[in-house]
């Protein structure tokens, strides 16, 4: 029996899954096509890379005392948005993007990471 200061189990692990391991997991699998992708499947990639490393940098910031500039503030305000959803699905739309190239190499990373998106939003579904 839950008592009512008991948080639920699921919502915990969405909390985890979504502020410390999805974007870390986007950052290595952009890695991965940056390096290993072919042709102009590396432009949506890095952009990924980009944009989900800012977001790595704005989870662990304050740990390591580097909270009081305007990056840092631009950067927590757009993960704060959509309860932080818009942060972790508009770099995932831009990772997107690269499975739609017809000669991207290695798709298991597109696999991977539909697997990834499932995942999230089966856990946003399940909490909401």
């Amino acid at each position: 029996m839950n008592s009512f200061f008991e948080p639920d189990p699921v919502l915990l692990g969405f909390i985890f899954y979504k502020k410390f391991i999805y974007l870390q997991l986007l950052c290595l699998l952009a890695l991965l096509r940056v390096i290993g992708g072919y042709g102009i499947a590396r432009w949506p990639a890095l952009l990924t890379l980009l944009m989900a490393g800012a977001g790595v940098y704005t989870v662990f910031a304050p740990a390591l005392g580097l909270n009081s500039g305007a990056i840092y503030t631009n950067t927590a305000q757009f993960m704060a948005e959509g309860g932080g959803l818009a942060a972790l699905l508009v770099p995932s739309g831009i990772f997107a993007l690269c499975g739609l190239i017809p000669r991207a190499r290695w798709r298991w990373i597109d696999a991977i990471h539909a697997l990834m998106v499932i995942v999230l939003l089966g856990l946003w579904w399940w909490t909401s």
